[in-house]
């Protein structure tokens, strides 16, 4: 059964110290599957943005002596994954999250700069998210290029089908995922530890950190605690996500080689195809709600398919395509400034600066960052001549 603890974790500052690693190779490492210096590289890749958690400053008051440890561990081949955190986000909608401790993070860091140089070579070019480089800025400019190339520049009617896959990460099988990662990684130490990191199942040792009502208000068929023991990655770690590009290749193949899409952009389960013509998008809807099921076992959440012209405006990841422009969904811009109208002046530095990175990255955005910049400066902020950041409050 899996282990319940719920607690709160307290907001805690570090003085950053200066700490000496030897990065040397070692003779008994010369034909290992990684250097100690490759560990090292993971541990900062890591820290980066997690260095005042709970389990990163536990994990540094004793640096050297817990590398080490990992370090025999991995090479001896002891290695097991500890103690997840699960927890519940609310926005955009209730979901579960878990987190993995600061010293299997690592790991996953490690594997990751590794095995991901020679794997996401071999995706296509239309593939987004996790991906240095392809980014949520990435695959809009990329869908908007296709439509204009399709179109010619907006001068010719074409249509798109918006496809999304059904409880994805809860439903991802983890058999098929394992025979993937076989197929692409052929040195057995990384292949035994890709199977270690894939068929761990936080389930079976996790702290809870929120409350059961919260978690509650998350669907059951969208829980990884209800999925049977092969079915399911956990949503919040490195190593899903890109297991998640994994295993979502063989779609992206099948689309572009068998079925010719040669307008096609995915960004995580969210994909897209044009074309001039509707009735061949149908075929290719019929022909992918077959594939799906019966090579990767999973399913299309036929309630969020669209097919649409494109001049009516393309939804996504956030930003709408339509003729000449590119915007800001108008329901994440009325979700911020309702927001904003409500959080503590404290946070409103780091929360605006983010939404104003978030509307630059639209083509149009200079009425929406003008609403934005009103509503900080009627707070008390201060706004830039671009309007393109708030800056931090005098003390």
């Amino acid at each position: 059964m899996p282990l319940f603890r719920t607690s709160t974790m307290a907001t805690r500052t570090t003085t950053t110290r200066t700490t000496s690693i030897a990065l040397g190779q070692s003779a008994d490492e010369s034909d290992a599957a990684f250097l100690f210096s490759d560990l090292v590289q993971a541990y900062f890749d890591c820290r980066r943005t997690k260095r005042n958690s709970r389990s990163a400053l536990a994990f540094e008051q004793n640096l050297e002596r817990n590398l080490i440890e990992l370090n025999t561990a991995l090479r001896a081949g002891a290695y097991q994954p500890g103690r997840s955190i699960c927890f519940v986000v609310t926005h955009p909608k209730p979901r579960e999250v878990w987190a993995a401790e600061f010293r299997d993070r690592i790991v996953h860091h490690l594997f990751y700069n590794h095995v991901s140089p020679s794997i996401e070579a071999r995706f296509i070019a239309d593939s987004c998210a996790c991906i240095k480089g392809r980014g949520t800025l990435y695959a809009a400019q990329r869908l908007e290029s296709k439509i204009r190339s399709i179109t010619q520049n907006w001068q010719q009617p074409a249509h798109y089908l918006k496809l999304d896959l059904a409880n994805f990460f809860v439903s991802i099988d983890k058999r098929i995922l394992r025979k993937q990662l076989a197929a692409h990684i052929s040195d057995p130490w990384w292949l035994s530890l890709a199977e270690t990191i894939l068929l761990h199942d936080p389930r079976q040792n996790y702290d809870l950190r929120c409350s059961p009502e919260l978690l509650d208000l998350v669907p059951h068929h969208k829980r990884l605690t209800n999925q049977p023991e092969h079915l399911g990655l956990p949503i919040g770690n490195l190593s899903s996500q890109f297991f998640a590009n994994v295993y979502l290749n063989d779609l992206d193949q099948f689309a572009k080689h068998h079925i010719g899409a040669k307008h096609y952009v995915r960004y995580v389960d969210d994909f897209i195809l044009l074309h001039q013509s509707p009735q061949w998008l149908n075929a290719a809807h019929a022909r992918i709600a077959e594939f799906l099921p019966a090579t990767l076992g999973a399913q299309l959440n036929h309630k969020k398919t669209i097919l649409q012209p494109v001049d009516r405006g393309v939804d996504f990841i956030g930003q709408v395509i339509s003729p000449w422009r590119r915007t800001t969904r108008r329901r994440t811009i009325n979700t911020g400034m309702h927001r904003l109208e409500r959080l503590p002046s404290a946070d409103l530095f780091e929360v605006g600066n983010s939404y104003f990175g978030l509307l630059r990255q639209a083509s149009h955005s200079h009425k929406d960052r003008t609403a934005l910049a009103n509503l900080l400066r009627s707070r008390g902020q201060t706004i830039n001549y671009d309007i393109t950041k708030t800056y931090r409050r005098a003390a």
